[in-house]
């Protein structure tokens, strides 16, 4: 009886064991220690209220705290609404460069858009963000009602 359950134990820490070992992560990547390092000076930028219809610019420092050039892979707005301006040269060591989004302001009322970039600095893009509120047009202000027409006497 004991070597009937032996027989039927020893498969079952068999398969335990090899489980085990296919599930084990895989080893790190070595860290280059001269990789370039992206450095924000701020990740959001609230402009508060803005005025209809006149664009406003919010401007992200970025500083290459590495020890290889920082470069910018892609920059993209989350709609057309957002134009952006940052530079396609490397950012050496210890050098800064501004990513700059300005919203059209066209649409009243609050906003939220994000700026995803990436770069060589890190596998995982960078979202930033810019929020306000846009205030009413006031060309579009609402006509004042009419005057209510005057009443009449009976006749």
């Amino acid at each position: 009886m004991k070597k009937l359950i032996l027989l039927l134990v020893l498969p079952l820490f068999a398969v335990l064991q090899i489980n085990a070992q296919t599930n084990q992560p895989a080893p790190a990547a070595p860290v280059n220690p001269n990789a370039p390092v992206a450095k924000w000076d701020k990740i959001v930028n609230d402009f508060g209220e803005i005025a209809y219809n006149v664009p406003k610019t919010a401007e992200f420092n970025l500083t290459n705290a590495g020890k290889e050039p920082l470069i910018i892979s892609s920059a993209r707005a989350s709609c057309g609404c957002t134009n952006l301006k940052y530079s396609q040269e490397p950012i050496l060591p210890g050098k800064t460069s501004v990513v700059s989004a300005t919203y059209n302001a066209a649409s009243q009322g609050i906003f939220t858009k994000t700026v995803t970039v990436t770069t060589n600095a890190d596998p995982n893009p960078v979202v930033l963000l810019i929020k306000g509120t846009v205030l009413p047009n006031p060309a579009a202000a609402p006509a004042p009602a009419p005057a209510p027409a005057p009443a009449t006497a009976p006749k």
